[in-house]
């Protein structure tokens, strides 16, 4: 009798430790994102970044593309042509066209002009990542590194690199949206613009 019941305990026990075993949500979620190759983790975040990025840009008030918070800041229309040229630079460097020293392009002046663009360019690299092999995402680009220092980034680094520098500067461009009388959107969670209760 003590035996049956020491072996029903025995196996109750390896069953609870059985299922205490079990992964956790983000475990399975990075379980999932690990059998996922680079180039289609690097586009679900790339689409979904973009979204944002694109409702924080249009959320400027009309007429204030010249703002500036202060003299030695870039203007608003200014800011806005980075996110072009990011997008312009990980499409380079997927094309293995990147090359330093090339000069940036004058920032065009009419502030609608660099939204279309940014739209327009966004769907034209969506494009290219799809069509492009895995191995488009192998090999280093030359970027600096710090102040007179330049070195091999590998080319997968530079694209993410780019996407959280565009993220940096979108955070930068909602202080200006705020200053210049504009309404915050939601961005990683609400916005006293943009509750969600």
């Amino acid at each position: 009798m003590a035996t049956k019941k020491s072996a029903a305990k025995a196996k109750s026990s390896a069953k609870k430790k059985t299922a205490s075993r079990k992964p956790s949500a983000s475990h399975e979620h990075r379980s999932v994102q690990a059998h996922r190759s680079p180039k289609a983790v690097f586009l679900e975040t790339f689409q979904k970044e973009h979204a944002t990025t694109a409702k924080v840009l249009r959320a400027l008030p009309p007429g204030q593309s010249e703002f500036r918070p202060h003299p030695r800041s870039q203007c608003a229309r200014e800011l806005a042509f980075t996110f072009v040229m990011e997008q312009n630079l990980i499409s380079l460097a997927l094309r293995d066209q990147f090359k330093l020293g090339a000069g940036a392009p004058r920032v065009p002046t009419d502030f609608g002009m660099i939204l279309d663009q940014f739209e327009a360019d966004f769907n034209s690299l969506v494009g290219l990542i799809k069509k492009s092999p895995d191995k488009a995402f192998d090999g280093a680009v030359d970027f600096p590194t710090g102040p007179g220092t330049v070195a091999a980034w590998p080319k997968l680094d530079f694209i993410w690199m780019m996407l959280h520098d565009q993220i940096h500067h979108r955070g930068q461009y909602a202080v200006y949206v705020r200053m210049a009388g504009g309404k915050v959107p939601s961005i990683y969670g609400p916005s006293a613009d943009e509750p969600w209760f």
